[in-house]
């Protein structure tokens, strides 16, 4: 994917080679104090996963834990020294599971500490409690517990003394659990993700880097595209896998011969996401497979 994207023609869309935008970073300051400062974000190069992965979380309802702390701010250092300026730590919340206070506090602690270390090395970090799709709850359960995770998670942010101006949030969107027995309209979707927001995230932080988590290219970008009919107080955007991507692998299938037909897919991709986080995106003409679901159920990357 990444070479797709790396050798593919320069347009408004997408960069053809290295910066796609600006976006605001962390850079270490004498006697540990940080300073914020406007840095070329390139393409996923240059953001670090910094997660050992998840397992297990003993004492919880099936739960999972993300490790990777241990040695984390040696790496973030030899990281920064290599080029990188962006690092993201991933952990899920299951409703299904509960979530129980255990799992909710580990994850929250764990980003938290993930955070400091990575602001102590200049690096920015991208924060993602992802609140999985599983389940047959409604949309006022995910804005519950999404509400209840944001809230453990700027709570130790703030114990943890991490600068919220030098930080990129990943959520999930707030919707139904993928197998409830009603869909919810991208207004619907964009009205609750939009009121955890306002009630949990605070306007120092400069933005809001949705994820996907399972929902059809169209469905994300709809979704996102209602989210900025109106101002919000941070930069409302994507930091899409599946629902960027998804339509451009399969039209590559890693064959040469297919990489400029896959080209233009991602060109497509780009700029409807683009638009969306303009509030001017338009869903005519989408193909079918933008609008074939992606989820999976227990998925794990």
């Amino acid at each position: 994917m990444a070479s797709l994207k790396l050798s593919a023609p320069s347009s408004q869309w997408i960069a053809g080679e290295r910066p796609l935008c600006q976006r605001r970073c962390v850079h270490k300051a004498p006697s540990r104090r940080v300073a914020a400062g406007p840095i070329r974000a390139g393409s996923y190069t240059d953001e670090l996963v910094q997660t050992a992965g998840l397992v297990p979380l003993p004492g919880s309802n099936n739960e999972s834990w993300c490790q990777g702390l241990d040695g984390l701010a040696s790496r973030c250092a030899e990281y920064y020294k290599q080029g990188a300026r962006f690092a993201k730590w991933r952990t899920v919340v299951s409703i299904p599971c509960g979530p129980s206070a255990l799992a909710v506090k580990e994850a929250a602690w764990g980003l938290a500490r993930y955070a400091a270390i990575a602001q102590d090395n200049g690096l920015v970090p991208i924060v993602e409690p992802e609140i999985l799709l599983d389940g047959d709850h409604p949309i006022e359960r995910t804005l519950e517990v999404a509400e209840k995770v944001w809230a453990e998670v700027f709570y130790y942010l703030a114990e943890n003394n991490v600068v919220f101006e030098g930080i990129l949030l990943k959520p999930s969107m707030v919707t139904p659990g993928a197998e409830h027995n009603a869909r919810a309209s991208p207004e619907t979707i964009a009205k609750y993700t939009l009121k955890m927001l306002n009630r949990r995230v605070p306007p120092a932080v400069p933005g809001i880097m949705f994820l996907s988590g399972g929902q059809s290219e169209m469905e994300a970008t709809l979704n996102l595209n209602a989210m900025n009919q109106g101002p919000n107080p941070w930069h409302v955007s994507f930091s899409y896998a599946r629902a960027l991507q998804n339509s451009v692998l399969k039209t590559w299938q890693g064959r040469p011969e297919n990489v400029e037909a896959a080209q233009k897919a991602l060109l497509v991709r780009a700029k409807a996401n683009s638009l969306a986080q303009l509030g001017r995106y338009s869903a005519e003409g989408e193909s079918d497979e933008s609008k074939a679901g992606m989820f999976q159920k227990g998925y794990t990357y």
